[in-house]
């Protein structure tokens, strides 16, 4: 007994069988027209959307990127959110990916690499430890969270671990984020169900951030004509504000002034 999708095939390949009989006929075979492309063809099903959809829908990431490359149209297509996200979760049997990378790069690779767990820091925590936890390799968390050691890891608020099971992702919903350490978007799993924190700064609003910061520096130390480093220490001993930064600033200098140091 055949199932929908199996009609739905018939169909599909009845009218392929049927345009590639009525092609040859019109337009016997010649050297130059062994070659079927969408563009000097007759081949109707190259050119529809909704059989292309279908095709497609059917395809792997790798394939999908292949034929992005062919020509606009099927670029068009294959760059469908819905069918790049099925093709992405369909390997790993995943329920949902949630969130739209900032670079269109993101889809044209999902091996088990692109994914990670989010771990939030505690108290006792180690990479060691984390290692251990969950089965993988100490420098591969250190890899992927872009760590030289293990100090400064309670500054963090999570680690990313690498995936070593693959049937962790089964039936779970991955969040497409760019990581502020690992500088790279990665779809994160999150096994505690809790989601990403809305709190969270993401690369790029960390790197407008430090943009800004260096922007305000750059304009006291011309202020002030001093070095890099002094308008730096007065700006972050009067936490952030550029004000109150020069006054403690004009405070020392007319200290230093009235005991004869300058």
């Amino acid at each position: 007994m055949g199932c929908c999708c199996d009609e739905e095939e018939d169909d599909i390949l009845t009218h392929l069988n049927s345009t590639i009989a009525t092609t040859q006929t019109l337009h016997p075979s010649s050297p130059s027209s062994d070659i079927i492309s969408p563009m000097n063809s007759h081949f109707s099903a190259l050119t529809s959307h909704d059989l292309l959809r279908v095709i497609f829908h059917r395809l792997p990431i790798p394939d999908l990127a292949r034929s992005s490359c062919v020509c606009r149209f099927w670029n068009s297509v294959a760059s469908d959110k819905e069918i790049l996200a099925r093709a992405f979760k369909a390997p790993w049997k995943l329920a949902h990916v949630i969130g739209e990378p900032v670079s269109g790069i993101f889809w044209r690779d999902n091996n088990l690499g692109k994914f990670a767990i989010s771990h939030r820091i505690v108290r006792g925590d180690s990479v060691a430890s984390l290692a251990v936890k969950y089965s993988v390799q100490v420098m591969d968390i250190k890899r992927l969270n872009n760590m030289m050691s293990e100090h400064g890891i309670y500054s963090r608020e999570r680690l990313l671990i690498p995936i070593s099971d693959p049937q962790i992702l089964v039936g779970q919903t991955c969040y497409v984020e760019l990581d502020t350490y690992a500088k790279r978007e990665v779809a994160v799993v999150y096994l505690d169900g809790t989601g990403p924190s809305v709190n969270t700064p993401s690369l790029l609003q960390r790197t407008r951030s430090e943009q800004a910061k260096k922007r305000v520096i750059h304009s006291l130390k011309r202020s002030m004509q001093v070095d890099d480093g002094t308008a730096e220490y007065y700006f972050s001993i009067s936490n952030g504000d550029p004000r109150a930064a020069f006054s403690e600033f004009s405070e020392d200098l007319r200290w230093e002034r009235g005991v004869g140091l300058s």
